[in-house]
């Protein structure tokens, strides 16, 4: 898992990405959201809130009515899919060693496989509030 926030209520991790994924296959915001277990107005939300995010919008969408609606990804939500999963592939390659020695020393129990520390935070801010950008692992 692999969480970027890019400042203050502006971030993208792997709920809105697998959500994404679920309009590029469904076709639908209501289908992808229920594919999730989520509402239609909570997918909905994320998808305003990843539009309002960003400069180009990441879907775009046709009413319903008699002749149904529909979503597509745009090619900015495409492109955004793929940078999304190469950062987690590429920071979970990374970060494999240093995630196995610390696995390596937690307490007893010691997990099962299935459980093993999987879980990585990277947050970015704007270099323009003077922040500097911090990765944090668990």
């Amino acid at each position: 898992m692999l969480r970027v926030d890019f400042g203050p209520n502006r971030a993208l991790g792997p709920g809105k990405i697998r959500l994404l994924e679920a309009v590029r296959k469904t076709g639908s915001i209501s289908q992808a959201g229920r594919s999730l277990g989520m509402s239609y107005r909570r997918a909905w939300l994320l998808i305003d809130d990843m539009n309002h995010c960003f400069r180009e919008p990441v879907i775009t969408a046709q009413p319903g009515g008699t002749r149904g609606g529909g979503a597509m990804l745009t090619t900015f939500g495409r492109k955004l899919v793929r940078s999304y999963r190469a950062i987690e592939s590429e920071a979970a390659a990374a970060a494999g060693a240093r995630l196995q020695d610390l696995e390596a020393s937690l307490r007893a129990p010691r997990p099962r496989a299935s459980e093993k520390v999987t879980s990585m935070s990277v947050r970015l801010e704007s270099k323009r509030s003077g922040a500097r950008s911090s990765a944090a692992k668990r």
